[in-house]
């Protein structure tokens, strides 16, 4: 019963262990978090015994020459999320582009941007991954179908910046341009990301130099270990020199960043400038059908400074407003006329074009023409939907009305168009018909300026971006310019000659503050209700503030990578020393048990065989010795004395008899043979004993006479004996009597 209750007592402890600890550790625990990491970077789930690897052997050969691809993978892929992410003020440009080859409206730019997000984050979960198989120490083994994939990625971000080179070369402007914007915030929360990291590589590099001080310290006297070791720790020193020095440069850097720095958001409060103006492109896209009476209408009540549009020529010689080069995209000419559908719009009548209904796509349409935007009222949904395709002298009569500028595109006719070569001045006619002032004309073609200047003297002529000393020469005072162009130095040397500067396309509202700060009197936008409530550019800040929270961040960064390096050095230092103390210990345990063996030498080379026991005939050993009995029982391997008696001379027995103790198994025999630790605790009380016992047995049949002799083996003179024998007359004494004749 005691010993059932001893079994069920651990059962019920660890019953009790088992209720006691969380839910979440019977699930989540060491070896289901290395079996997770290891499944998903090398497809092994099997829970195994992982192979750990030795400093510099992190994997094979192949493995490392791998691994680089991972990197550059990575690098390429995060950087074009990046860019991408940087170009979203050209997310609706993108999509017209693609509508245009496809003929089908999505949000190709959103597809796009998830596609290389998912790039991004699958090179960078293997990366992660590795490095955290490289933590636990286990070596690494990329599985090939992540090989493969990993190829494929280098293959497409390669022709996505190919193409990027070869045709969108601006795209690297809208990149340099957030940088300027968000420079000052990229650099603090770098320094946030360099303490981050140091926590991994500061328990890296004092891991490295404590191991150096551990083979330094147990760097033998031998030549050949030494020259070894003196190589170990070169290439110690050599690997953390090649990680822990670019890392204290770029920290280095990214501390005197800001004296080289410049962002145009970054300035006094009093030099601000004031807020740009608003040019609604197409009205205001976003909440009504884009070059319609109601986008207009609603672009106005957003206050809007001028309003920007898009003017064909109908075939009966009537301008109308629209943008794209077939009626496909906004107006219902699918249902209308399918087989017509791409055809030029300058190659329909006014009266066919009335008829067209230019809401519906954008008011009934399950796909919105811009991502996230909100919806409609119910008011605004009815009054969408019947939207028609409106007259440039409509537009010109709200624009006298509202007094608010006018500036468009200007499209030639098809090549079989009635005025093709005169489109100009019917437009210039039309306008000055219109009796709207001239002043609120901004005249943007550039083919037949000099006509213009004649026949409507009151423009405002608007240039596209060439060079100040041509502006100055033809006396053009405004041009429109793509927003990429203020990359170059700001335009500084435009504002510098007087020249007012609008910027198109301007949605975000990080770019328009960057418009804001760099001085530019206007924009064009479709954005123009997010954009107008901005009260002060956005991520601006003045250079006091900047100052205080950079010398901020670098205090408080040193402050802290100093901590985490002491910590980590701290923790490395107590482990050399229980490391140290524990081989101090170790070295005196074992000259302890050296020096014990030597003493031990010297009495363990003699052979001493047990001693015989002391034969039964007349007597018993009781009789005779009884302490030698007890410990004979008690330690049956200790030595024994052989004791041949000799009776009186009166009694004589003529036969002699040879009589043999019984002889005991061989598993007795076994049994009987010392181990080193008991033969050195139990000889000497044995053979104390048995010395009593003898000397009493020997003076008490010395005083009777009933013996002859004692003879007591001595050990130099006894032959060394195995432990384990089979015959029965080698491993234990013959006892002799005989008559007194014999004996004599």
């Amino acid at each position: 019963m005691p010993m059932k209750a001893n079994k069920t007592e651990p059962q019920s402890q660890t019953r009790k262990q088992k209720k006691d600890t969380p839910w979440i550790l019977h699930i989540f625990n060491h070896i289901c978090f290395v079996t997770t990491i290891i499944g998903c970077y090398s497809c092994h789930w099997k829970i195994k015994q992982e192979k750990k690897f030795k400093h510099g052997q992190c994997c094979s050969l192949r493995e490392r020459l791998f691994y680089p691809c991972l990197v550059i993978s990575f690098c390429m892929s995060v950087l074009l999320v990046f860019v991408w992410v940087e170009s979203s003020n050209e997310y609706n440009g993108f999509d017209w582009v693609i509508f245009i080859g496809t003929g089908l409206w999505f949000f190709w730019s959103i597809v796009l941007l998830s596609f290389l997000g998912i790039l991004a984050a699958y090179t960078s979960l293997l990366l992660v991954l590795g490095f955290l198989l490289l933590w636990e120490g286990i070596e690494l083994y990329l599985h090939w179908c992540h090989k493969i994939l990993i190829l494929l990625v280098i293959v497409i971000c390669s022709f996505f910046f190919w193409i990027l080179f070869t045709y969108w070369k601006d795209r690297w402007l809208t990149v340099g341009l957030s940088l300027q914007v968000f420079a000052p915030y990229i650099h603090l929360s770098s320094i946030a990301m360099m303490v981050i990291l140091s926590w991994p590589l500061a328990f890296y590099l004092i891991h490295l130099e404590g191991e150096a001080r551990i083979r330094r310290y147990q760097m033998t006297c031998n030549e050949r270990k030494r020259n070894k070791t003196c190589n170990v720790l070169t290439k110690l020193r050599a690997l953390q020199v090649a990680i822990g020095l670019p890392f204290f440069l770029i920290l280095l850097c990214l501390y005197l960043l800001p004296l080289g720095n410049f962002s145009a958001c970054v300035q006094e409060k009093n030099k601000l400038a004031p807020k740009p103006y608003f040019f609604g492109h197409r009205g205001a896209p976003m909440l009504g059908p884009e070059n319609t009476i109601m986008s207009f209408e609603k672009a106005v009540e957003h206050g809007a400074y001028g309003l920007e549009s898009d003017v064909h020529i109908s075939y009966d010689h009537v301008p109308f407003l629209m943008h794209d080069s077939d009626l496909r995209r906004t107006t219902n000419i699918k249902e209308v006329l399918p087989n017509a559908s791409l055809t030029h719009p300058s190659l329909f009548d006014w009266d066919f074009l009335s008829t067209l209904n230019a809401g519906k796509w954008f008011s009934h349409a399950p796909i919105k023409p811009f991502f996230g935007m909100k919806p409609l009222s119910e008011a605004d949904r009815e009054r969408a939907e019947n939207q028609k395709i409106p007259k440039l002298t409509e537009l010109l009569e709200l624009a006298q009305k509202e007094k608010k500028f006018v500036i468009f595109d200007l499209y030639g006719p098809a090549p079989n168009h009635s005025l093709r070569a005169l489109y100009v001045h019917h437009v210039v006619s039309t306008i000055l018909d219109s009796q709207i002032e001239q002043r609120l004309i901004f005249w943007l073609p550039g083919f037949e300026r000099e006509y213009v200047k004649k026949k409507a003297p009151g423009f405002q002529q608007v240039s596209r971006l060439h060079s100040v000393e041509r502006l100055t020469k033809e006396n053009i005072t405004r041009i429109n310019v793509d927003y990429k162009n203020l990359f170059y130095n700001g335009m500084r040397e435009y504002r510098a000659a007087n020249i007012s500067i609008n910027l198109y396309l301007v949605n975000e509202p990080w770019l328009f503050s960057l418009a804001w700060c760099s001085r530019i009197p206007s924009v064009t936008t479709d954005n123009i209700q997010v954009l107008n409530e901005m009260t002060q550019p956005s991520y601006f800040m003045t250079p006091k503030y900047y100052l205080f929270v950079w010398i901020l961040m670098d205090i408080l960064s040193a402050i802290f990578i100093v901590a985490i390096f002491y910590f980590h050095w701290w923790k490395e230092s107590k482990k050399e020393k229980l490391l140290k103390s524990t081989s101090i210990h170790t070295e005196s345990l074992s000259t302890s048990l050296r020096t014990r063996e030597s003493k031990n030498q010297g009495p363990s080379c003699i052979s001493i065989d047990p001693v015989s026991r002391v034969t039964e005939i007349p007597w018993t050993h009781a009789a005779l010795s009884p302490a030698l009995t007890k410990n004979v029982r008690k330690y049956p391997d200790s030595n024994r004395v052989s004791v041949v008696p000799m009776k009186k001379a009166s009694k004589s027995e003529p036969v002699s008899k040879t009589i043999k103790t019984p002889v005991p198994g061989e598993d007795d025999i076994r049994h009987l043979v010392p181990t080193l630790k008991a033969s050195e605790s139990i000889q000497a009380p044995v053979r104390e004993s048995a010395r009593e016992a003898t000397f009493q047995s020997s003076s008490a049949m010395k005083a009777n006479g009933t013996f002859s002799s004692i003879d007591v083996s001595h050990p130099q003179k006894q032959t060394e004996r195995p432990p384990n024998t089979k015959s029965s007359e080698e491993s234990l004494p013959v006892f002799t009597t005989s008559s007194p004749s014999s004996s004599s």
